[in-house]
């Protein structure tokens, strides 16, 4: 049974469905783009969430019985929005950045063709899931460049909403984080999970022998052991005579990591276990991840700062018509033109021009509408970055799921790599690559 997803949207797109339909424009062809006018936080660029998410909840965009009785009994629209309403189904087409893709000010992450009514309705289900996830992956994307070679785990979910928790974990996947403790990402998406003991595990027990004892008889020595409920040194000495030289890890919840893991580390090594490995939690964000650079640290478990976006919990992503038939039939371009809160009008094409294998320039041609717009071949040192996701309605099914994750991630780590230098850094500060507006009209 499908559960309708056609609510998760604000009234005033119904309403202006209604007067659309009410004065003859709601059949209007139309474009409607997705873009970020600047990068939250002064940050070096983006990372695109949420495409494959959006495309899924896109198939159960229906008005069934129940949607059509709230929005009658509570008299938000007519009988001819109703009657519309009824029969819904989007058959325009969407083509954007891939998921995992870079983006910055102004790039066309997404472009939603279609009749006026078909893309109206759109706005809010494409806006509350690519600025949320987006900005998730756009904090685990620096996280993980901060990391390095060591992996990542994402543990945010009891500082999240059941359902975004299950989001955000998506988002960091596909930017760089190895694991998720939430189970559900892990059906749903084909995330590998983690997770052994909290402090309530050693606490349930008269000593922390008797925990550490009742772990390695479950999971076997290759489990990590929570060493810092008491006194981390006698901890750790526990874990390892507990254990013995083969554990697996341990885990540091508390302290000032720099110190306690270099600490632990001499420690672990005294005893024997120099296999044995060391992760650390504790409220990390960028900031701390890099700072334990020169640490003895072997992996990361990050949880609050991830899925909030470190700071910033939206990608400030708009939604905005830039394009339309006027009533002659002619296409023409529109753009808001408000202080501080200009657009591009016009459907576009984006590349990305690589040089020596670094990214140096985003380029976006601009067309009204109607003309056929850039490809490849006129671009022969820009790399496309547009693909398209539905066309005439008909979703394209290999972004979803657990093999859309899947790509959505590899193509992250490789378009990573074109990144310059001084896109690496953590400070706040203009986009690492310029964005620039080609006029085709």
């Amino acid at each position: 049974m499908t559960t309708s997803t056609a609510l998760l949207t604000d009234r005033y797109e119904l309403t202006m469905l209604a007067a659309a339909l009410r004065d003859g424009t709601a059949s209007r062809p139309s474009v409607f783009e997705l873009f970020s006018r600047r990068l939250s936080g002064g940050r070096r660029f983006g990372v695109v969430a949420g495409t494959g998410r959006l495309l899924t909840l896109l198939r159960d965009f229906r008005f069934g019985e129940e949607e059509l009785r709230f929005l009658r009994d509570e008299n938000m629209v007519d009988a001819a929005s109703l009657a519309y309403l009824e029969n819904y189904r989007f058959t325009g087409s969407i083509r954007g950045y891939r998921e995992g893709e870079l983006y910055f000010p102004g790039s066309p992450i997404l472009t939603v063709e279609g009749t006026f009514a078909d893309a109206v309705v759109l706005e809010t289900l494409a806006l509350s899931i690519l600025n949320h996830d987006s900005a998730v992956a756009t904090a685990a994307a620096r996280m993980s460049i901060a990391a390095g070679e060591r992996p990542l785990a994402e543990m945010g979910s009891r500082r999240a909403a059941e359902h975004s928790a299950v989001a955000a974990a998506r988002a960091a996947y596909i930017a760089g984080f190895s694991a998720t403790s939430n189970l559900e990402a892990g059906r749903r998406w084909g995330i590998p999970t983690m997770g052994t003991a909290a402090h309530s595990w050693t606490l349930l027990h008269d000593s922390e022998e008797d925990a550490f004892r009742a772990q390695i008889d479950s999971l076997g020595t290759a489990t990590t052991l929570l060493v810092d409920t008491y006194d981390i040194r006698t901890g750790v000495e526990t874990a390892i005579r507990v254990a013995g030289t083969s554990l697996g890890g341990v885990r540091i919840d508390s302290g000032d990591l720099p110190i306690v893991a270099a600490e632990v580390r001499a420690q672990l090594d005294e005893l024997g276990a120099t296999a044995t490995k060391i992760t650390v939690t504790s409220d990390l964000d960028e900031y701390a991840i890099a700072a334990l650079a020169a640490s003895p640290v072997d992996a990361y478990g990050v949880g609050t700062s991830v899925v909030t976006g470190s700071g910033y919990p939206t990608a400030s992503m708009v939604y905005k018509l830039v394009a339309r038939q006027d009533s002659d039939g002619a296409w023409i371009s529109v753009a808001k033109a408000s202080a501080d809160k200009a657009s591009h009008g016009g459907r576009k094409a984006a590349f990305r021009t690589i040089a020596d294998g670094v990214a140096v320039a985003e380029t976006v041609v601009v067309s009204d509408g109607f003309e056929p717009l850039d490809s490849a071949v006129e671009h022969p040192d820009g790399r496309a970055l547009q693909v398209t996701f539905v066309e005439s309605g008909e979703i394209d099914r290999s972004y979803e799921g657990v093999e859309g994750t899947a790509s959505a991630r590899e193509h992250y780590l490789r378009v990573r790599e074109e990144l310059p230098v001084r896109a690496l850094a953590l400070s706040k500060s203009d986009p690492a690559i310029p964005t620039e507006f080609v006029d085709a009209r």
